[in-house]
């Protein structure tokens, strides 16, 4: 008997669509992931009616400051006696700083880190706010 070998057409994978799934997934992960600073205290930022719509970049410094008057910056809580060595520290590395105070803070206290912060040598600092939902 003699049987015909078939010629096998080579077997091809196709990875266009398998590319197109994972570019398709790599944008969606991208669009619903946010960014969020880790925050040392809970803070329930002030509501203000007009403002700065952009969120703080990620490479400013955060102080923050909660109902309770305890104080942390960039994630890390601060004894208030190292406050101001703290501050200056942050004031050599030139990057803006913004201030989380909580709505409940004593405006004293806001006053008072604010007046630590110019003596430490800061220029650039703003004050964190919530926009009204």
């Amino acid at each position: 008997m003699n049987f015909r070998h078939r010629t096998r057409e080579p077997l091809e994978l196709n990875l266009i669509p398998l590319i197109d799934v994972v570019f398709m997934l790599l944008i969606f992960f991208m669009l619903t992931t946010t960014f969020v600073h880790d925050r040392a205290l809970k803070v329930d930022l002030p509501k203000a009616e007009v403002g700065n719509e952009e969120r703080a970049e990620i490479e400013n410094h955060v102080i923050e400051l909660d109902a309770q008057g305890s104080i942390a910056i960039d994630g890390h809580v601060v004894e208030p006696d190292l406050l101001p060595e703290r501050l200056r520290e942050i004031a050599d590395d030139g990057r803006p700083v913004l201030l989380w105070a909580d709505a409940q803070v004593v405006n004293q206290q806001v006053v008072s880190v604010l007046d630590m912060a110019r003596r430490a040598g800061i220029e650039k600092i703003g004050l964190g706010t919530t926009p009204p939902k």
